[in-house]
C-alpha cells in the first residue's frame, strides 16, 4: 500500500494520536512490500526535512504543534536576540534570547520550543531546537586578513558572528575589500561559520562598491540567465495586423490616449483617456500593457519574474523584473506605435456611480508621451506658449481628467480613505555615484490624477473577479490592532487632539483621515502621520479578498503595473483565460490556479519587502554620504522621534540624524515614553516629538549609514560630586551595571537585547534600522552610557515614487511599515516597545527565571576605586545595599536592592521593599551622582517596557 505525506500528517494531527516509531507507523498503514517500505521511509525523511513532522525522543514521530514546537522564520536583531515569525499567522511572535539561538542565523526556518509564557499566554519566549532550512548561503562583508587565515565582517549586523576564511579560500582577497563569501560550513557550538571568497567587489571605499555591496547583500539578481534572454530576444519588435485580428482584440487606436509619467521613466505600462458620452456620463479608460501575452505561464521568463517578484529602484540604477527588451520595448506604451493592452473602461454617472464597466483585451496607439511636469504646467497655466501650442488639442482632455480625478478623490476621502501626504526626496548623483543634491519630489495635480485613475481600475477589477469566484490575487490591508490604535489615540492627546473609538476599541479609517486633515500644515503633522502609519498593519498580497483598510475599499487588487510587479502579471493571465473561456475556468484549471495563489502571494510579499529594504538602505547610504562634507554646518530640523538614548532630528531635506542623550550637556534628561519627550531634571526643559530645533552636524558613520547632530548653543551641565565626561562615563566611578539610570559601567546581560558588556553600540543601538533602541532593554551607548529606553520602530515605509506605489494612492494609504521591526518584534502605535513582561513581587523568582536555573544570577555591575557602592550610598544616607536580596534577580537586572526593609522585592521595581517613607534607591543614586536620573512616572519609571 502506497502512503502519501498528507495521509501521514493528517493521522498525526488526530486528537487521539500519540507519537509512534517508524515501525508502529508502518504497521498502522499496513506497509508490507519491501519497495513500499523503502518509499515509506523516504517519505518520512522528506516530511522531517521539510518540518511537516518531527522526530523526537526515542525516534518517535509527531507533528510540531502537538509537541510544543512552533515552526517559523527567524528574525534576528543586531544585538544578538531574535524573534520567531511563525508560519501560523494567528500565533504570536516568540522572543528568543541570544543564548538560545544555537547557531541559527537571520531568516533561517527553525523549530522553536516554547519555554516561558506571560500571564494570559500572549507573550512567549522560546529556544531553537532544530534548524530546518538555512537562509544564508552567501554573505557580503569586509575582508580582514591575517597571515594564515582571515575573517569577513558581515555588512548585515544581524549576523552577529564573523565568517572564518582559511588561507586556501582567500582567492586573492586582501584586507579592506568588500567580498562575497559562500558559506561552506555553518556554525557549530562556539565555532564560527566557515566560508570561501567567491567574488571581490573592490575596496570598500571605491566608487560604486557601496551600492554593489547592497545589491549582493540582498541577493538581487542583476543579470538574466541565458535562457531568459533567449526568450526575450525571440519576442517580435512589432505587432502584426494578423495578431490583432486573430486574438479578437478591441481596436482603440482611433482614441486620444496618453501616457503620463516621470521624465526619466522608460517602462511606460499604463495609459489613460477620458471622454464624455452622449448621455452626459463620463467614461474613464485605463489601458495597461498586456505583458502576459509575451510572458507565458511556465516559461523561463515567467519563472524569472516569479523569483524576482518586482523591479527594484535604487538610487543610481534599476534592477528590472523583466529584460529591457520587454520592459522598455514591446511592452512599453511608447507614443505613436501599436501596443497590445488590457483595458478597463468605467462609466460614471452624475453621482459618480459606476453604472457599467468592461474589461477586455485591446490594441492602442498613444497620442503623446506626457510628463507630470508638463501636465502640471498646462493645468496651472504656467506653461510656456510653445508648450501650450504643442498640446492644445489635448487641453480639453486634461481638464476633464482633472475634474474627474478631483471628484474621485473627494468621494474616496468621504468614505474614509487615509491619505498620507509625506514628503519624498530624490537623491541626485554624479557619474561616480556620489550624491550631489537631495531634492523633494512634488506630488502635483498630474500625479494625483493618475493615482486616482489607477485606484479606480484596481478596485473595479478586484470587485469584478471577486464575484466571478475565480482564483485571483488581491492587495489587502487588514484592520489595525485595537491596542495599537488605542495607544495612538492616547499619543495624539499629548498634542491636544481627541479621537473617539468604536466598540471594542475599533476605529473607522474616516476618523484617522479627519485627524490628518485637522493637523494639516501644523508643526506636528509629519510626526503624527508617521506614528499613525506605524500603528497600522502592513499591506500584503493574498488569495482572499479581505479589503483594504487604508483605502476604505472593500475590494482591491494590483492590476496596473505588470511590467514591474509579478502579482499584476498573474492576474492579467487569469483575466485573459477567463475572457477566452466565456467568463469561467475549467474545473482542472480552477483547482490548479487556486493551489498556486497562496504561494505566489507569499513570494510576492516577501520579494517586495526585500526590495523595500534594499531601497531604504541605499537611500540611507547616499544620504549619509551627502552629509559627509556638511560636518560643522548648521541646519533647521524637527524632532521626529524620541528614545531612551536620544532623539532623532529630520532636516528639511529629509536627512535624519541622532542627537545622543550624552550630548545634551545642559541637564540630565529623563525619557517620558507616553509624552514622547525628554525632560530635564533640574531645568524641566522639554524636547518633544515635533518640536523645531537648530542642529549642527558632528559625525557621519559610513559603516552604519548614520548621521549624528548636536544642538546649537547647548550649554554644559553643572558637574556634581562625581564629574562626568561627555558620553556618560564618569571618571573613576563607573556605575553599577544594570542600574536603571546609571551612566557608565558595563551593561547588564539582559534578556532579549542587552549589550552583554560589549564596548560601543555601533551607531548608538540603532541596529540596522534607525530609531531602534534595543527594544526597551538596557543598552550600552557610546562612551559607556547605559541607555534605558523604549524602541522607536523603523522609519515608515512612507510614500515611494510611482514606480511601485502607483495605484495605491500615497503609499497605498496604509502601506505601513512592518509591525515587526526588522529584528525587533512588534512596536506600539507610537513606535515604543510594548510591555513584554510583568515583574513579580515576593520571594518567588520571576516567571522567566523559573525554568532557567542558574541563568537567573544577578548581573551586578563593577566598581573601581573609591570604596564599595554600599559605602558610597551609606555616606549619602541611602540605606543598605544588598545584591540579590529577597529574590534571585533576573539575568541582567543588576540584582541591586536599595533602601531599608526586609527581603521581599517591592512590586515592579525589584528593589528591597523599603517603608513608603524610607529613602528609596533612586534618591540614593541621585544623591550619589547629583543629577542622576530618577525613575519618573511616565518616563523611565518602574513599569519597565519590553518589546512584544
Amino acid at each position: 500500500m502506497r502512503v502519501t505525506g498528507d495521509q501521514i500528517v493528517s493521522f498525526m494531527q488526530e486528537q487521539a494520536y500519540k507519537p509512534m516509531t517508524y515501525k508502529e507507523l508502518e504497521k498502522h498503514f499496513g506497509v508490507g512490500r519491501a519497495d513500499d517500505f523503502k518509499e515509506f521511509i523516504k517519505l518520512l525523511n522528506q516530511l522531517e526535512e521539510s518540518g511537516d513532522v518531527v522526530r523526537g525522543a526515542n525516534d518517535r514521530y509527531g507533528v510540531p504543534e502537538r509537541m510544543n514546537l512552533v515552526k517559523g522564520r527567524l528574525q534576528a536583531h543586531a544585538k544578538g536576540f531574535a524573534f520567531l515569525i511563525p508560519e501560523d499567522r494567528e500565533h504570536p511572535d516568540v522572543y528568543i534570547n541570544a543564548n538560545d539561538l544555537h547557531t541559527a542565523m537571520n531568516n533561517d526556518i527553525v523549530f522553536v520550543r516554547i519555554t516561558a509564557k506571560s500571564q494570559g499566554g500572549g507573550r512567549l519566549e522560546g529556544e531553537v531546537v532544530k534548524i530546518i532550512a538555512r537562509a544564508n548561503t552567501q554573505i557580503v562583508g569586509v575582508f580582514q586578513g591575517m597571515e594564515t587565515y582571515a575573517f569577513v565582517i558581515a555588512d548585515d549586523k544581524r549576523l552577529a558572528r564573523d565568517i572564518f576564511i582559511p588561507q586556501q579560500a582567500f582567492n586573492g582577497a586582501v584586507t579592506g575589500q568588500k567580498v562575497v563569501v559562500r558559506i561552506v560550513n555553518y556554525p557549530e557550538g562556539r565555532s564560527a561559520a566557515e566560508g570561501e571568497v567567491i567574488e571581490i567587489l573592490g575596496h570598500k571605499d571605491d566608487p560604486g562598491v557601496d551600492i554593489l555591496a547592497i545589491v549582493r547583500k540582498h541577493q538581487l539578481p542583476e543579470v538574466f540567465p541565458e535562457d531568459v534572454m533567449a526568450e526575450a530576444d525571440a519576442v517580435p519588435d512589432r505587432i502584426s495586423e494578423e495578431e490583432i485580428v486573430s486574438q479578437g482584440r478591441r481596436d482603440l487606436r482611433g482614441k486620444r490616449i496618453v501616457t503620463i509619467d516621470g521624465e526619466d521613466a522608460k517602462d511606460l505600462d499604463d495609459a489613460v483617456n477620458v471622454e464624455v458620452l452622449e448621455n452626459g456620463n463620463v467614461r474613464l479608460g485605463v489601458h495597461i500593457a498586456d505583458v502576459s501575452y509575451y510572458v507565458r505561464e511556465g516559461s523561463a521568463l515567467d519563472t524569472e519574474a516569479y523569483n524576482r517578484g518586482c523591479s527594484v529602484y535604487l538610487t543610481d540604477r534599476v534592477i528590472p523584473m523583466l529584460p529591457h527588451r520587454l520592459s522598455n520595448g514591446i511592452c512599453s506604451l511608447n507614443p505613436q506605435v501599436d501596443r497590445l493592452t488590457m483595458s478597463c473602461e468605467m462609466e460614471f454617472d452624475a453621482d459618480l456611480k459606476v453604472v457599467s464597466h468592461d474589461i477586455f483585451t485591446s490594441v492602442i496607439r498613444t497620442s503623446e508621451r506626457m510628463t507630470y511636469k508638463n501636465v502640471r504646467l498646462l493645468l496651472t497655466g504656467e506653461a510656456e506658449p510653445e508648450l501650450v501650442e504643442r498640446y492644445a488639442y489635448l487641453m480639453e482632455d486634461f481638464k476633464r481628467m482633472e475634474a474627474l480625478a478631483a471628484r474621485l478623490r473627494s468621494r474616496r476621502m468621504k468614505r474614509g480613505a487615509i491619505d498620507f501626504d509625506f514628503e519624498e526626496s530624490k537623491i541626485l548623483v554624479d557619474a561616480d555615484g556620489k550624491p550631489t543634491d537631495i531634492v523633494k519630489r512634488e506630488r502635483s495635480v498630474a500625479e494625483m490624477m493618475i493615482e486616482e485613475f489607477m485606484l479606480a481600475a484596481n478596485e473595479t477589477v478586484a470587485e469584478h473577479f471577486t464575484w466571478l469566484k475565480v482564483p485571483f490575487l488581491y492587495r489587502i490591508h487588514e484592520d489595525p490592532d485595537a491596542e495599537k490604535l488605542m495607544n495612538f489615540m492616547e499619543f495624539v492627546t499629548t498634542f491636544g487632539y481627541a479621537m473617539k473609538g468604536g466598540k471594542g476599541g475599533t476605529i473607522h479609517a474616516r476618523a484617522l483621515q479627519n485627524l490628518l486633515e485637522e493637523i494639516k500644515d501644523t508643526p506636528e503633522e509629519t510626526v503624527i502621520s508617521k506614528v499613525m502609519l506605524r500603528s497600522m498593519k502592513q499591506a500584503r498580497y493574498d488569495s482572499q479578498s479581505l479589503g483594504h483598510f487604508g483605502l476604505a475599499a472593500e475590494f482591491y487588487s494590483h492590476f496596473t503595473s505588470p511590467i514591474r510587479r509579478y502579482p499584476d502579471l498573474v492576474i492579467h493571465r487569469v483575466i485573459r483565460e477567463v475572457l477566452e473561456n466565456g467568463g469561467t475556468l475549467s474545473d482542472e484549471r480552477h483547482e490548479y490556479l487556486a493551489s498556486r495563489m497562496n504561494d505566489i502571494a507569499q513570494q510576492s510579499s516577501e520579494r517586495e519587502r526585500i526590495a523595500v529594504d534594499a531601497e531604504r538602505e541605499t537611500e540611507a547610504l547616499k544620504k549619509a554620504q551627502y552629509m559627509l562634507d556638511k560636518i560643522g554646518e548648521e541646519f533647521e530640523g524637527i524632532i521626529s522621534s524620541v528614545t531612551g538614548f536620544g532623539m532623532f532630528i529630520e532636516l528639511d531635506n529629509t536627512v535624519e540624524g541622532l542627537i545622543r542623550l550624552s550630548d545634551l550637556t545642559d541637564d540630565y534628561y529623563n525619557h517620558h515614553e507616553q509624552q514622547h519627550a525628554l525632560i530635564g531634571e533640574r531645568t524641566s526643559k522639554m524636547f518633544r516629538i515635533g518640536d523645531s530645533v537648530k542642529v549642527r552636524v558632528v559625525r557621519v558613520n559610513m559603516d552604519e549609514h548614520t548621521v549624528d547632530f548636536e544642538l546649537v548653543d547647548m550649554k554644559p551641565r553643572k558637574e556634581g560630586v562625581f564629574p562626568r565626561r561627555a558620553g556618560g562615563g564618569g571618571g573613576k566611578f563607573k556605575g553599577a551595571g544594570g542600574f536603571k539610570g546609571f551612566r557608565g559601567g558595563k551593561g547588564a546581560v539582559g534578556k532579549g537585547g542587552a549589550d552583554r558588556g560589549k564596548g560601543k553600540d555601533k551607531g548608538n543601538d540603532r541596529g540596522n534600522d534607525k530609531g531602534k533602541s534595543g527594544t526597551g532593554r538596557r543598552e550600552k551607548g557610546k562612551g559607556g552610557y547605559v541607555a534605558v529606553g523604549t524602541s522607536e520602530s523603523a522609519a515608515p515605509e512612507g510614500v515611494r515614487g510611482r514606480k511601485r506605489s502607483r495605484g495605491d494612492g500615497a503609499a497605498a494609504a496604509g502601506e505601513a511599515a512592518p509591525q515587526r521591526v526588522e529584528g525587533g518584534g512588534v512596536t506600539d502605535a507610537a513606535g515604543g516597545a510594548k510591555a513584554r513582561r510583568k515583574k513579580s513581587s515576593g520571594d518567588d523568582a520571576p516567571w522567566w527565571d523559573k525554568k532557567r536555573g542558574k541563568k537567573g544570577r544577578a548581573g551586578g555591575g563593577t566598581l573601581s576605586e573609591g570604596g564599595s557602592l554600599s559605602e558610597r550610598l551609606a555616606a549619602v544616607g541611602a540605606g543598605r545595599t544588598d545584591s540579590g536580596t529577597g529574590r534571585r534577580a533576573a539575568k541582567g537586572r543588576g540584582g541591586i536592592a536599595l533602601g531599608g526593609g526586609g527581603g521581599e522585592a517591592a512590586p515592579d521595581t525589584g528593589a528591597a521593599p523599603a517603608e513608603r517613607g524610607a529613602v528609596d534607591w533612586a534618591s540614593g543614586v541621585n544623591a550619589l551622582a547629583k543629577g542622576g536620573r530618577r525613575r519618573s512616572e511616565g518616563g523611565e519609571g518602574s513599569d519597565k517596557k519590553r518589546r512584544r
